[in-house]
């Protein structure tokens, strides 16, 4: 609903954009672009998506498969969806008035299913909750370079978290809720049985 209320002002012009446009250049250039500009390259795709696939590699070989297509279905959703839209916006850029389809960031949703999904698969074997927090705030720093830079809007940033967010609650579903799949778990006791069994075997030839 709020991607749609978004998305309407944007093609009406409403006046939402009023507080976006005076936001923006009030903040565009505030930092040197060395630094926002290798903050928006955390949303290149050759940044962000070698870690999800990693991650949905990692979850594969634990038994865990249905997690890891549900977050590549969500990271090929992500082009299926900017494009059209940026197509059919044709919303002009902050320093490129002539230029069009800036809206959604590409970028912001790249860097959010990317990490914060790669975040989901891999939770499971962690220790400590640190996967999801570092994965947003990797996705933060992109919409901030990007916005800062001047290369969006903030509000194709939050239209891209807006409509991202249900890809990764359906992956954080896959995934289950912090917990391993059966198949893993079962795995984990195969092995734990090898183990054992080798050990016992062990101890009875030291017998």
């Amino acid at each position: 609903m709020l991607f749609a209320l978004v998305t309407w002002q944007v093609l009406a012009s409403g006046p939402l954009l009023v507080p976006d446009e005076e936001f923006s250049r009030a903040v565009v250039r505030t930092v040197p672009d060395a630094v926002t500009e290798r903050l928006s390259d955390l949303g290149n795709i050759p940044v962000a998506l070698p870690v999800l696939v990693l991650a949905m590699a990692y979850a594969a070989r634990r038994g865990r498969r249905r997690a890891a297509l549900a977050a590549g279905l969500a990271m090929i959703a992500v082009p299926a969806l900017v494009v059209p839209l940026k197509e059919w916006t044709a919303r002009p850029g902050p320093l490129e008035p002539w230029a069009a389809g800036y809206f959604p960031s590409g970028h912001t949703a790249t860097s959010l299913v990317a990490y914060v999904g790669a975040a989901l698969l891999i939770a499971p074997y962690t220790r400590r909750p640190w996967p999801v927090p570092l994965a947003l705030a990797l996705a933060a720093l992109t919409a901030v370079g990007l916005v800062l830079r001047g290369f969006h809007w903030p509000l194709d940033v939050v239209a891209s978290v807006l409509m991202c967010t249900p890809l990764l609650l359906v992956v954080r579903r896959a995934a289950g809720p912090g917990g391993r799949r059966k198949g893993d778990r079962q795995t984990d006791r195969e092995i734990g049985g090898e183990t054992g069994g080798e050990t016992d075997r062990e101890d009875g030839r030291v017998a």
